[in-house]
C-alpha cells in the first residue's frame, strides 16, 4: 500500500464485532505508534495512519480474537507533491509556548473558522457540503467547527440530528451507530481534501448528563480511531459548562464538578490519541475556565455574545483580558453570527474580527445565522433548531452574506505580512480604541518593519484623516490603504514624519472601514 506524507492510509480487516483491534506502526527512524481501529459494520475492521515521515511504514495487528491478532504488512509514504497545506505542512499544532498556530513543519497557522455545528446530518447533503466546502475555501477559511452527532439545543433523538444512516448512538447510549459514523467520514474527508481543518466538537455540554461521562470517553474513543489520522483538532464540548446537575448544587458547586468531569474527558482524548491533535474547548465564555488544567489545552476559545454592538465592548474586554494572560493562543470562537435575530451584519463582523487579530488572537471564527443550524429553503421555524428565536435564513443565502467575503479579503491583506510576529500598539496612532467605545483606532504590527492600522466604521476617514504617532527616524514606510467592501488598494506613498515623528494620513477619499498599512523599504 502506498500513500503520500500527512495523507491518511486505510487497511481493512475482516472479523468479528465484539472485540478490539490495534496496529502497531512502526516508523522509518523505529519509533512506535499504536493506533486504534473502529469497526465499520458487516464484519469489517479499519485503521487510519498517516506520517510525515516518507518511506517504509511496518505495522502489525494486537487483537484477543485470532482472526484479527498478528497481521502484518507495510505502507511506503511518497513525499507529498501537491498544494494542499494541511499534507504540504502537516496537521496544525502549537509550537513549544508560541501564542500562534502552526503547522506540524512550523509553518504559520492562521485560524479563519466558520461555524457549522449541524453540518454532518441530512440537513445538509453531500452536494451541499461542497457548494459551502468550495465557498469557504475560495475565501480563505481554514476551519470549520462541526459538531460530532451530539447537538445543541435539541434533545438527544430529536430526527433533526439525524443523518441518513440514523442517529451517532442508540437511545440507551450502549452502541455506537457505525453506519452514522461511515456516512460522516465523507465529509471528514472532503474537508481535509481541500484544505480545511475539521475542528471536531465531540458534544454539547450538557451530554454530560444526558449520556455519562463513561459513554463520552467511548464517544471519543470511536472519534479518535476514525479521525485522528487525519489533520484534524479535537473541541472537547460546546458550551461545556452546560452540564446539568442536581437542581440542589449550588451554582459554584456544578461548575467545580463541570471542570472536574470535562478534565476527565481532556485527560482521556489526550491518552487515546496517537497522533497528538491539538485540544481545545468551547465555552459559554471563556474555554480556560471550563477544566481544572488548562495545561491539557492547546487553544483557549471565547464566546463573547450575539447583540450586535452591545456586545462589542464586552468582547473587547473579554478578548484583552484573555490576551493577556499569554498562556494560550486566543480564538474567539463564537461571536455575533451574522444576521442573527435580524442584526450583526457585516459591518459588526468586519470589526469583530479585524479588532481581535489585531489585539493579538491567533485568527478568528466567523459564523452565520442559518449555517450554524443548516436551516433549509422553505423550512417552517418548528423544523429549523432555534429558527423562531434566531431567524429563519436558510443556509444557501446565509453563505452568501458579505461579512465572510469581507473578513476573507482582510485575512488576506494582513497575512501577507509576518502576521505571526504581529503585536498590538495602541500607541502608534492619536486616537486608539480604550475599549470603551465603538470608535477609535487599532494599531499592530512589527517595529521598523510594518504596522497595520484599522479605522472602523462609521464613515471611513469621511470625517478626518489618522495621526500615527512615534514613527522611527530613518525608516522609510511606504503606505497603502485597504477597503474591504470594495477591495480596492490605493497608494498613499510615503510616510513624512514631522520632527516629533508624527504624520497625518492622506484622505484616501473612502467609505467604511479601512485598513492602512506601513511597510518599511
Amino acid at each position: 500500500m502506498r500513500t503520500k506524507q500527512n495523507v491518511p492510509a486505510e487497511i481493512s480487516f475482516e472479523g468479528c464485532g465484539e472485540t478490539k483491534l490495534s496496529v502497531i506502526f512502526t516508523a522509518p527512524d523505529g519509533t512506535e505508534k499504536t493506533v486504534p481501529a473502529f469497526f465499520a459494520g458487516d464484519h469489517t475492521w479499519k485503521v487510519r495512519y498517516s506520517s510525515p515521515a516518507a518511506g517504509h511504514h511496518a505495522y502489525i495487528t494486537v487483537s484477543e480474537e485470532s482472526s484479527l491478532n498478528a497481521i502484518s504488512g507495510q505502507i511506503y509514504i511518497d513525499v507529498y507533491d501537491g498544494d494542499n497545506p494541511l499534507y504540504r505542512h502537516g496537521p496544525v499544532c502549537r509550537k513549544n509556548d508560541n501564542l500562534y498556530l502552526s503547522y506540524g513543519d512550523g509553518t504559520p497557522f492562521f485560524w479563519l473558522g466558520d461555524t457549522w455545528w449541524m453540518a454532518l446530518t441530512k440537513r445538509l447533503d453531500m452536494e451541499g457540503f461542497r457548494t459551502l466546502t468550495a465557498d469557504r475555501a475560495a475565501k480563505g477559511f481554514t476551519i470549520a467547527q462541526i459538531v460530532a452527532g451530539l447537538y445543541p439545543d435539541m434533545s438527544p433523538f430529536d430526527d433533526r440530528g439525524a443523518n441518513n444512516a440514523g442517529f451517532p448512538w442508540d437511545e440507551n447510549f450502549t452502541a455506537v451507530n457505525h453506519l452514522y459514523f461511515n456516512e460522516a467520514d465523507e465529509k471528514i474527508k472532503y474537508l481535509c481534501e481541500n484544505g480545511i481543518v475539521p475542528c471536531i466538537v465531540g458534544s454539547w455540554g450538557f451530554f454530560m448528563k444526558f449520556a455519562g461521562k463513561e459513554t463520552l470517553k467511548r464517544h471519543w474513543d470511536n472519534l479518535i480511531a476514525r479521525w485522528a489520522a487525519y489533520p484534524v483538532v479535537w473541541c472537547l464540548a460546546g458550551e461545556a459548562n452546560m452540564t446539568f446537575y442536581d437542581s440542589k448544587v449550588s451554582h459554584d458547586e456544578h461548575l467545580r464538578a463541570s471542570r472536574r468531569d470535562w478534565n476527565d474527558i481532556a485527560l482521556h482524548v489526550r491518552g487515546a490519541d496517537p497522533f497528538g491533535r491539538l485540544v481545545t474547548i468551547h465555552p459559554t465564555q471563556n474555554g480556560h475556565e471550563q477544566i481544572d488544567d488548562e495545561s491539557l489545552l492547546d487553544l483557549d476559545m471565547l464566546q463573547t455574545g450575539h447583540a450586535s454592538f452591545l456586545s462589542i465592548i464586552p468582547t473587547l474586554r473579554q478578548v484583552k483580558a484573555a490576551l493577556d494572560r499569554k498562556k494560550l493562543p486566543v480564538i474567539n470562537s463564537e461571536v455575533c453570527y451574522e444576521g442573527i435575530a435580524g442584526s450583526s451584519h457585516a459591518d459588526i463582523q468586519r470589526f469583530m474580527f479585524t479588532a481581535c487579530v489585531l489585539m493579538g488572537c491567533c485568527g478568528h471564527t466567523y459564523g452565520a445565522n442559518g449555517i450554524w443550524q443548516l436551516n433549509a429553503p422553505g423550512c417552517p421555524y418548528g423544523v429549523s433548531p432555534h429558527g423562531a428565536g434566531w431567524g429563519d435564513t436558510p443556509w444557501t443565502e446565509a453563505y452568501q452574506l458579505p461579512g465572510s467575503s469581507h473578513i476573507g479579503r482582510i485575512k488576506k491583506f494582513i497575512t501577507q505580512y509576518d502576521w505571526h510576529c504581529f503585536e498590538p500598539h495602541q500607541e502608534w496612532v492619536e486616537s486608539p480604541n480604550d475599549l470603551n467605545s465603538y470608535y477609535g483606532h487599532f494599531a499592530a504590527g512589527i517595529p521598523q518593519k510594518v504596522r497595520i492600522i484599522y479605522k472602523p466604521f462609521p464613515c471611513g476617514d469621511f470625517w478626518g484623516s489618522i495621526v500615527l504617532r512615534e514613527l522611527e527616524p530613518g525608516v522609510r514606510y511606504r503606505t497603502t490603504c485597504y477597503n474591504p467592501v470594495t477591495d480596492e488598494t490605493r497608494d498613499l506613498g510615503y510616510a513624512v514624519p514631522d520632527e516629533n515623528g508624527l504624520w497625518r494620513l492622506p484622505r484616501a477619499n473612502a467609505f467604511g472601514d479601512l485598513l492602512f498599512s506601513l511597510v518599511a523599504e
